[in-house]
């Protein structure tokens, strides 16, 4: 059972850190399981406030990631239509790959400015890039917490390695 465990627990570790960057997964918390994966093992001792911590730090992440771009596109003068075209941007970015992911909250962010003020470009510009900055910023910091979780796993498993394949 253990080795099951440790298989699924890497699983989630690295199907969280893709949610860092793909928006649809919440990849702190996803990466989160992993870790309780491992540590649900008989052969990892149980640490429930590293555990709590951890999971503490993958809400709080999680929840910064909706808030930071709103912010952000508020910081820089951006409206309601670029937060909501930022959002839509990031949507529908999701289908052209990587650079979609990059671009389309910019571009959403753009369009929306562009609805709520036509005439205005140079406004429009200023808060697109304030949603695009802190789009970056957002899922660095998603990235960060999810290497850790990586690192912090891969670490508790290499000195547990030879409890948890013993049989």
């Amino acid at each position: 059972m253990d080795i099951l465990l440790t298989i699924l627990g890497l699983f989630f570790i690295l199907l969280g850190i893709i949610g860092a960057i793909l928006p649809v997964l919440p990849g702190p918390p996803i990466s989160w399981i992993g870790l309780l994966c491992l540590y649900a093992t008989n052969a990892v001792p149980n640490d429930p406030k590293f555990l709590w911590i951890t999971l503490g730090i993958a809400l709080l992440v999680t929840l910064l990631d909706y808030i930071i771009p709103i912010i952000g596109t508020k910081k820089f003068g951006g409206t309601k239509k670029g937060i909501w075209g930022s959002i839509l941007g990031l949507m529908v970015g999701l289908f052209f790959g990587p650079i979609g992911i990059i671009i389309g909250p910019f571009i959403g962010a753009l369009i929306g400015e562009l609805i709520e003020n036509p005439r205005n470009t140079k406004k429009a510009l200023k808060a697109a890039t304030g949603s695009f900055i802190c789009f970056i910023f957002s899922t660095g910091l998603k990235l960060v917490v999810g290497g850790f979780f990586f690192y912090y796993f891969i670490k508790t498993f290499w000195i547990y390695k030879s409890s948890l394949f013993s049989f």
